[in-house]
């Protein structure tokens, strides 16, 4: 070999048969590739670049703790987004995860087919005069409310037995009515009315009856109430119902209430409070008689029980004064043939 061949092969330069094989061209292409790769998993995310938590095979990548957890919770495993290593799906990705993530998925997919639609119906004079006087009372009157539960065992017994009688007929409301008459005798603050001058103590009890019609809510008055007897009372009050619903009542029929009575047991409604109807002081809300264990003499046995709730202005009736009234009406509603004597 001449002097100038080995210089050139010292140099690093490469004889024909090198250069046509193969072999040595792809050991110099491979480290290449893997400088290429080591550049891309070393690359950053983006941000709000996200891992698939599932191969593209459909297999979901995520730890036996996790997995356990989402068992016992009931979680979807597909719907959750995992973020360990790879998009694995970990304990704090069970942990943060919540139903309502899951379902604004399909929730975004729902497309209401209808359309918005209404009725117009016109306020009638009725409906206006009682939204009116509803407001005023509930705006410039001070409510409070006391809340009381009462026996009804005896009363029921006791109506049973008034029913028995030969064309007789009363109803609870009827009983109540005549208990709220006799005690408001013994209460007059609570008869009482307020003007803005003056204050008016009723000596007379005309307690007015809401019945619910149509346009709203009508009060027929049973005028001198605690001189009746509850047979009377229950005929002038099915007599007022049935002509308010025909829309047969005198205007002189629903004035004069010195205290209100508004029912909706026969509803189930439990207990409820009403509007001052003014310028009365009071008004009795009266729910549902309910069937429940109670406790007497230190045992518990099964009984009937009926909620009110009194309604007072503040401005005339005070809350002993209230209380006052309440512990009298149970008197009379506990222990019903007081209100015969």
């Amino acid at each position: 070999m001449s002097a100038i061949a080995k210089n050139f092969k010292a140099a690093g330069g490469t004889s024909e048969k090198a250069e046509d094989s193969p072999k040595q061209e792809s050991k110099t292409e491979i480290p290449k590739q893997e400088s290429k790769k080591d550049v891309s998993m070393s690359a950053p995310k983006k941000s709000g670049e996200t891992q698939s938590n599932s191969s593209p095979n459909g297999r979901i990548f995520v730890s036996p703790l996790a997995k356990k957890m989402a068992e016992e919770k009931g979680i979807n495993l597909s719907q959750v987004q995992g973020t360990g290593e790879n998009g694995r799906i970990v304990k704090r990705d069970i942990e943060n995860f919540t139903t309502s993530v899951a379902s604004s998925a399909s929730a975004a997919k729902f497309v209401a087919s209808g359309t918005e639609d209404f009725d117009e119906k016109p306020n009638s004079q009725m409906r206006k005069v009682i939204a009116k006087r509803l407001a005023e009372s509930k705006f410039t009157a001070p409510h409070y409310y006391l809340n009381v539960e009462f026996d009804m065992d005896n009363a029921m017994t006791f109506r049973a037995q008034y029913n028995s009688l030969r064309d007789t007929k009363i109803s609870y409301n009827d009983m109540i009515v005549k208990a709220c008459a006799l005690a408001l005798r013994q209460h007059p603050q609570v008869n009482s009315q307020w003007f803005a001058d003056k204050m008016k103590l009723n000596n007379h009890v005309h307690i007015g009856v809401a019945v619910a019609v149509e346009d709203g809510l009508v009060v027929p008055v049973v005028k001198f109430a605690n001189e009746q007897s509850l047979p009377q009372i229950g005929a002038a009050v099915k007599d007022f119902a049935g002509r308010a619903r025909n829309k047969k009542l005198t205007p002189a029929e629903m004035e004069g209430s010195t205290f209100t009575v508004s029912n909706l047991g026969m509803f189930g409604i439990e207990s409820f409070t009403s509007i001052i109807n003014q310028p009365n002081s009071a008004i009795l809300s009266v729910g549902a008689i309910l069937s429940k264990p109670v406790v007497k003499n230190g045992q518990v046995v099964p009984g009937n029980t009926i909620k009110l709730t009194l309604a007072c202005d503040h401005r005339t009736v005070d809350g002993a004064t209230g209380a006052e009234f309440l512990q009298t009406l149970k008197g009379y509603i506990e222990n019903p043939v007081t209100m015969l004597v």
